[in-house]
């Protein structure tokens, strides 16, 4: 699958679900409303980009799955039972499952998080274990901030924080992680 049609069907259902939120939204007059029916519709378009990624490489990969399937079940009963609540647990079941799944794995003496990334960093075995514990941190810290914010504030707030502070700490989480990256990598032990 070429990376331009990867990152269409990774992002093309977050990207549906904001947008279809802004039209719901202003045309029903009411952010709950806006937030369920854009909720209906990502999660159509998440089984949709599931099958295209399904009938293309004849596998789905493991974190889209579960992703999915929590799209599917928390958006499901969001629509069912006309209650935002339910979507707004999604990010933090996914990312609660997401860090404690790397801390147990840590704890285990198993860097769950080299199979996701070991193609694409080359980090020594010290290395991986500390990415490991620190993903899994970040992970769990992302699932407390999210449930502060929804029981705190309104929905629009908690679109705004699950569309740009997610995204905007997990950035600065993998910039902060350069040092560790330079310390450990492979790059650096073949140069000395």
């Amino acid at each position: 699958m070429s990376p331009q049609l990867k990152l269409a069907l990774d992002m093309g259902p977050l990207v549906v679900f904001f947008a279809a939120y802004f039209v719901a939204k202003r045309a029903l007059e009411d952010d709950t409303q806006g937030l369920i029916w854009a909720t209906g519709l990502f999660v159509i378009v998440t089984v949709i980009a599931l099958a295209i990624t399904y009938v293309i490489e004849r596998k789905v990969h493991a974190m889209p799955l579960i992703t999915g399937a929590v799209v599917l079940l928390m958006g499901g009963l969001t629509v069912y039972f006309n209650d935002e609540r339910f979507i707004k647990y999604k990010p933090t079941i996914v990312s609660g499952f997401m860090g404690s799944t790397l801390l147990i794995g840590w704890a285990m003496g198993r860097s769950l998080i080299k199979p996701l990334l070991g193609s694409t960093l080359e980090l020594d075995e010290e290395g991986w274990r500390k990415l490991t514990l620190r993903w899994g941190f970040f992970f769990l810290a992302i699932a407390g901030l999210n449930e502060l914010v929804w029981r705190s504030t309104t929905t629009a707030v908690w679109l705004n924080f699950k569309l740009f502070g997610i995204l905007g700490l997990t950035f600065l989480f993998m910039f902060l992680q350069q040092p560790l990256l330079q310390r450990h990598g492979q790059d650096s032990k073949d140069k000395e």
